[in-house]
């Protein structure tokens, strides 16, 4: 049984595929080719992989080798049938920022995410042996893309507060690159506009510092202060070694490598990304079976629950949150090359990359500028993909069950109202938005079922 799950059939002679003809998930070209394909995996991964972890204040060297660690572990789950790549999360960024802004510091936030994790796994496990129309029934697409919306725009204000004036022009011209690229780029280089973006800002920024000299703004860590500082700094870079273990501190003083603390208020804040994964995953196996002409359905439940499960994995180190890539998805689309054997290429490249400090003090000295630029698009992606759900699923709005069962939680979960139960605990932002979300859409679901059964029953002739 574990030897024809690392079995791939030999296909196309071991050479490039011709134009139209694909590649299985258990089937390769030649080693020398497969290592290259997931070589290009780690390259469409590589920038949301570690922008994610930076505006989280966790370590990116940690997220990238975890997320090299939790695909194989993703891949040994489904039995190697769900060709994917695990980066980083963005689904809990809105959580972890409010988790901060209470106080707590990054092994709170590790240990909040880990119960997510679990919770996802749960939810997966659910899904294999129980099938997935209970879970449909609870978040029908309207509901989904309602709490995907609230995570994304409730972000709004970490970009406005915390990167966007540390170097305004600079997050301006990153931002113009980005979309241009993602748009207008060919191909696969589209795909790695995040990448791309981040070079071209980082070279634009050492440029800034070149022709202009410092700048003068307010740092996260300057205490509200502006002061004089160059944009890009590689005092840590010069420092760090080649090779080496994750090591050293966080921006706020709890090792890179640390155990995670538990604390229900903080929980509460993560579950919502709980609903995000569980889409995105759902969407992503569903996007690889079409590709792939494979039945997907048994290992949906599969997926869902390895991504739970290396989303604790990761946090229970002080790693980041895990999810299956639309990016890595995109180039099995462009190059016809669904070999599950790549993907462990890719995930080989990924742990040695993060057992490279120098590389992870390169990322760490990503300019704030840069960083602003990037997390103006991508915030605005999360909620957006959003009304992509509703547009997909045809969401009915003129339906007040989808106006008014959803308009309350989207304002709690965008605006950041929250509800006080104690002096130590209250619901608050994406939390309390979920939850209304939730049950005042079920809430009137039901009733507004009723109302038309009644009307039906008062006039023959039926709705007009």
């Amino acid at each position: 049984m574990t030897k024809s799950m690392f079995s791939w059939k030999v296909v196309h002679g071991g050479k490039a595929p011709p134009p139209g003809a694909a590649v299985g998930p258990m089937e390769r070209l030649s080693w020398g080719r497969t290592v290259g394909l997931g070589a290009q995996h780690v390259v469409a991964m590589f920038g949301a992989t570690f922008v994610f972890p930076l505006v989280m204040g966790l370590d990116p060297n940690l997220a990238i080798m975890f997320s090299g660690i939790c695909t194989i572990m993703f891949l040994l789950i489904v039995r190697n049938r769900v060709p994917s790549y695990l980066g980083t999360s963005a689904s809990f960024v809105a959580a972890v920022t409010a988790i901060r802004a209470q106080g707590g510091d990054s092994a709170d936030v590790t240990g909040a995410i880990m119960v997510g994790g679990l919770v996802l796994a749960a939810i997966g496990l659910l899904i294999h042996f129980g099938g997935s129309r209970i879970l449909h029934k609870v978040l029908p697409p309207a509901v989904t893309g309602a709490v995907i919306m609230l995570i994304g725009f409730n972000l709004a204000p970490v970009v406005a507060d915390v990167y966007w004036h540390q170097d305004q022009w600079i997050a301006l011209l990153t931002a113009t690159f980005m979309v241009l690229a993602a748009v207008l780029l060919p191909g696969f280089w589209s795909r790695i506009a995040v990448f791309l973006a981040l070079v071209f800002g980082y070279v634009m920024s050492w440029l800034a510092d070149s022709v202009f000299g410092q700048i003068t703004s307010v740092l996260p860590t300057s205490d509200g202060e502006a002061v004089p500082h160059n944009r890009v700094s590689w005092e840590q870079v010069q420092q760090a070694d080649w090779f080496g273990l994750p090591s050293g501190q966080l921006a706020d003083g709890v090792s890179v490598v640390h155990a995670p603390s538990f604390s229900l208020t903080f929980v509460l804040l993560v579950l919502p990304g709980v609903i995000a994964l569980i889409a995105e995953n759902a969407g992503h196996v569903k996007a690889v079976a079409q590709m792939t002409g494979d039945d997907l359905d048994p290992y949906m439940g599969r997926a869902i629950g390895a991504d739970g499960l290396a989303t604790a994995l990761a946090s229970a180190f002080g790693g980041s949150p895990t999810t299956t890539y639309a990016e890595n998805i995109g180039v099995m689309g462009t190059t016809r090359v669904y070999s599950t054997a790549a993907y462990y290429a890719a995930a080989g490249v990924a742990i040695l990359l993060g057992l490279s400090p120098k590389f992870g003090a390169v990322v760490n000295a990503t300019p704030g500028g840069v960083l602003g630029g990037i997390t103006l698009v991508l915030y605005g992606m999360i909620g957006l993909i959003g009304v992509k759900i509703w547009v997909e699923n045809r969401v009915d709005f003129g339906n007040p069950v989808n106006l008014i069962g959803l308009a309350a939680g989207l304002i709690a979960g965008i605006g950041g109202v929250s509800l006080t139960f104690t002096e130590n605990f209250e619901l608050g932002g994406i939390a309390l938005g979920t939850i209304l979300v939730i049950v005042y859409f079920h809430l009137v679901k039901g009733r507004s079922k009723q109302l038309a059964s009644d009307e039906t029953a008062e006039d023959p002739v039926g709705p007009k």
